[in-house]
C-alpha cells in the first residue's frame, strides 16, 4: 500500500494537484534548496541531542519517546517527541523553526493531526492535544487541541490521495487561488 508523510497530506489539503504531479506525473519539488527547510531540519537535531532526558513536567509529562518514526497503512512520518502525559494520553511535539506570531498556521496543526494519527494507531492510545515549540521565539511552548475530526479528516485524505494515484486522476484546483501565486506547480498546471 502506498504511504503519505505528512507533509504530502498537508501538500494534498492545500491542493489536491500536489498528489498529482508528485506522485503520477512524478515530477519532484526540489525543496532542499530552500534555507528554512535545511536550517529546520538542523534545529530539530540540535533540540532532540540536547534535550534527550528533559521531560516537561509543567504539561504534564511522564514518558517521552525522541525522534520517532512510525509507520501505518498509509501514512509515515518521524515525530520529533512522543509524549505520554499524566492523564494517560499521549501528544506529539514538534519543533518549529518559527517565530511565533500569535496564531498557530493550519500547516502546523495538519502536521501534528498527522502525527496523532501515526500515535494512536502505533501506540492504541488517545490523542486529544499536541505542542509547538517556536524555536525562534525563544523556545515558546504553545498547545493544540486536535479534535476527532481532523484526525478522520486525516484519514480521508489520505483515502483521496490513493484515489488521484491509482485512478489516474486529474483533481480540482484550490479554491483559494492566492495559494497558485507561489506553487512550484504554476507553470504547469491548468487552472
Amino acid at each position: 500500500m502506498q504511504s503519505f508523510y505528512p507533509s504530502q497530506i498537508i501538500e494534498y489539503l492545500y491542493c489536491p494537484r500536489y498528489t498529482y504531479f508528485e506522485y503520477v506525473l512524478r515530477i519532484p519539488q526540489y525543496e532542499d534548496k530552500f534555507y528554512k527547510v535545511n536550517r529546520g531540519r538542523e534545529i530539530h537535531n540540535e533540540k532532540l541531542e540536547r534535550n534527550k532526558e528533559y521531560l516537561r513536567k509543567k504539561i504534564g509529562v511522564t514518558n517521552k519517546w525522541n525522534d520517532q518514526y512510525l509507520g501505518i497503512d498509509g501514512l509515515r512520518g518521524k515525530v520529533d517527541e512522543v509524549l505520554e502525559l499524566n492523564n494517560g494520553s499521549y501528544a506529539p511535539l514538534d519543533y518549529k523553526f518559527a517565530l511565533w506570531k500569535d496564531k498557530v498556521y493550519d500547516t502546523y496543526k495538519q502536521q501534528l493531526y498527522c502525527y496523532a494519527v501515526l500515535i494512536e494507531e502505533t501506540f492504541n492510545t488517545r490523542v486529544e492535544k499536541g505542542f509547538l515549540v517556536y524555536t525562534r521565539s525563544k523556545h515558546k511552548l504553545v498547545e493544540v487541541s486536535i479534535p476527532a475530526e481532523a484526525k478522520q479528516e486525516i484519514k480521508s485524505s489520505m483515502e483521496k490521495m490513493l484515489d488521484i494515484i491509482e485512478e489516474n486522476k486529474y483533481p480540482k484546483a484550490t479554491k483559494f487561488k492566492k495559494r497558485c501565486v507561489n506553487c512550484t506547480y504554476r507553470n504547469i498546471c491548468i487552472k
